[in-house]
């Protein structure tokens, strides 16, 4: 099957119009800092002829994927294996000191969801990985085979807000007792009948814990607080980004960082905005946009997401001074 037929970028459109006033000129950058399968990439390339795209990816099959989706574009195209919290790092790889525009969709990929070996579906019974890059790193079973049941609570309850996270370690400590977890269908049973019946009535009762597992292993918030500001740091005057995310946790972090940058830096009571205090971006959107019926209901992906988007228009004091 065409990748195309089943991979369907989320919000496209509306990050297509949005990015396009920071790459209407010729050799513009877009450093796209969650490849995944190239969807999203493809589009740009396509509408922007002489556009440079810098794709990034700690996945290497997603790479490996893409580069395939771009491989018409391959002069025009720089992949790197990397977090995305290694965004300048990769920019400064291929010479450049900024960029025109930059797109994070965060959350676990496509890809990564629908090949049932890589654990991450509470659906379908695989092995406990969900690891994002699977050539290092400590895999989900480790998580549970290792943890003493105050991280794991910590955890489910932090990174998946999880009313019941000391019910679920407390059960998963005493499962692991009589034999190691390593398959994702064990997992779930165990939750399962840890769930009271009247929680179980609100939804799926292994998909906060999923998500949470998925996140400690993968270490996502901590390089997502350190990806946006460094990201930010790279945009040219003019140039702008634009984060989706899927969950509250991610979303209040773009949140924060997004409200530091569009702020003043006066003190306190001064009377008068300095030039040097004016803000160094600016909102593109009012608050967070959510996707559309139509959206949702041609890609039922969209439905949680949450797109912020920012531009620079000023360059920070240090650059100023220089």
């Amino acid at each position: 099957m065409d990748i195309r037929d089943i991979h369907t970028p989320v919000l496209l459109e509306r990050c297509i119009d949005l990015l396009t006033p920071a790459m209407d000129r010729p050799d513009a950058v877009l450093v796209d800092a969650t490849l995944g399968m190239g969807g999203h990439a493809e589009a740009f390339l396509e509408r922007f002829g002489s556009l440079h795209l810098i794709g990034l990816d700690r996945d290497t099959d997603a790479l490996r994927i893409a580069g395939r989706r771009l491989e018409r574009f391959a002069d025009r195209v720089t992949l790197v294996h990397t977090v995305y919290d290694g965004i300048a790092d990769a920019i400064a790889g291929t010479g450049r000191t900024a960029v025109d525009a930059i797109l994070f969709d965060l959350g676990v990929s496509s890809l990564q969801l629908d090949e049932a070996e890589r654990g991450f579906a509470y659906a379908q019974d695989a092995p406990l990985d969900m690891r994002m890059d699977q050539t290092s790193g400590t895999t989900a079973a480790d998580v549970l085979a290792s943890y003493g049941e105050g991280d794991l609570r910590r955890i489910f309850e932090r990174y998946g807000e999880e009313k019941l996270a000391g019910r679920y370690a407390r059960a998963i400590i005493a499962a692991r007792g009589q034999a190691p977890i390593t398959r994702s269908g064990r997992l779930v049973q165990i939750i399962s009948d840890a769930t009271p019946a009247a929680a179980a009535r609100t939804g799926h009762p292994a998909k906060r814990v999923f998500q949470a597992l998925r996140i400690e292993v993968n270490a996502e918030l901590a390089a997502l607080e350190r990806a946006v500001p460094a990201a930010l740091s790279r945009l040219r005057v003019g140039g702008r980004m634009v984060v989706l995310s899927y969950q509250s946790l991610e979303d209040r972090l773009v949140k924060r960082a997004f409200a530091q940058a569009v702020a003043s830096t006066a003190p306190a009571g001064l009377p008068v905005e300095l030039p040097e205090h004016a803000p160094r971006f600016r909102a593109l959107v009012k608050g967070a946009e959510l996707a559309g019926d139509a959206e949702r209901a041609r890609n039922p992906r969209a439905t949680p997401v949450r797109l912020r988007a920012i531009e620079r228009v000023r360059p920070d004091a240090a650059k100023e001074n220089a």
